[in-house]
C-alpha cells in the first residue's frame, strides 16, 4: 500500500479498536462485558485499563483479512504461483469487500479467542476474562458479533479514508502479491489450531479445522478459477 496507507490503516485500525475495547469493558459494547487481566501491567505498555498490543493487533488483523477479501473479490493475473491483484484500489472500498474482510476478520477470532482464553494452559498466561461464561467454548457470541461490527468500521474508514490520498505508489512487482497477506491469514489460524491440540481441546481443534478447511476451500477455488480463465474475474 505504500508507507503512508500503511500508517494510516494501522493508526485507525488501533483507534477504532482501542475504542471498542474501552467501551466494551465498560458498558458490553460491542464485544459483552470483559475486563483485562492486570498482572502484566508493569511490564507492558498499558492504555488506560487496555494492554497497548492487544488492541494494535487488530491493525494486522484486520489488514491479511482485507487481503483475504480482495483476493477473493478481485480480478487476477496468475502464471503458476506468481498471482496478482489486477486493480483492487477499484474495489477496495466496495461493501462487498468489506463486509467479507469483516466477515474473515470475525472467523479469525471464532478461533483464537477460546483458545486465548485458555491462556493460563500455555505461555500467552490468563490475560482477560468475561463478565459471564459465555455459549461457544466459553466465549459470548455478542464477542464474535462485535468482532464483524468492529472489523466492518476499520475496513470502512480505510476505504473512504484511502480516496482521499490520491492514487497508491506504483506496484513493485512483487512475486505472489495477492498470496502473501492470505498466506499470514493461514498461518495466523494454523498457529492458534496447534496450540489448541497441544493442550488437549479437541473439540474445539475439530471445529477450527472445520473453518479453516472451509475458508481455504474458498481461496483454493477462486485460484483455480483463475488458472482456467486467464486473468480471472
Amino acid at each position: 500500500m505504500g508507507a503512508l496507507r500503511s500508517l494510516v490503516f494501522t493508526v485507525l485500525a488501533y483507534g477504532i479498536a482501542f475504542a471498542s475495547e474501552y467501551s466494551s469493558t465498560r458498558t458490553g459494547f460491542p464485544y459483552g462485558f470483559y475486563s483485562y487481566i492486570d498482572h502484566t501491567r508493569n511490564q507492558e505498555l498499558w492504555i488506560s485499563n487496555v494492554p497497548f498490543m492487544d488492541s494494535l493487533s487488530y491493525s494486522f488483523l484486520s489488514y491479511i483479512s482485507l487481503t483475504m477479501s480482495l483476493l477473493l473479490w478481485c480480478r487476477l493475473d496468475r502464471k503458476g504461483w506468481d498471482v496478482r491483484l489486477v486493480n483492487p484500489e477499484a474495489i477496495q472500498a466496495s461493501w462487498r469487500v468489506i463486509l467479507t474482510g469483516a466477515a474473515l476478520f470475525m472467523m479469525m477470532d471464532v478461533i483464537i479467542d477460546p483458545v486465548a482464553f485458555l491462556g493460563d494452559r500455555w505461555f500467552l498466561g490468563k490475560i482477560y476474562t468475561y463478565q459471564e461464561e459465555g455459549e461457544y467454548f466459553n466465549i459470548p457470541l455478542t464477542n464474535f458479533a462485535g468482532w464483524f461490527v468492529v472489523g466492518t468500521a476499520i475496513l470502512f474508514a480505510f476505504g473512504r479514508v484511502a480516496r482521499l490520498l490520491g492514487p497508491p505508489p506504483p506496484g513493485r512487482g512483487m512475486f505472489a502479491q495477492a498470496l502473501l497477506g492470505p498466506a499470514l491469514y493461514f498461518g495466523v489460524l494454523l498457529f492458534n489450531l496447534a496450540v489448541t491440540f497441544y493442550i488437549g481441546e479437541v473439540a474445539l481443534g475439530l471445529c477450527g479445522t472445520a473453518i479453516t478447511a472451509a475458508i481455504f476451500g474458498l481461496i483454493a477455488h477462486k485460484i483455480r478459477q483463475s488458472e482456467k480463465i486467464g486473468t480471472g474475474q
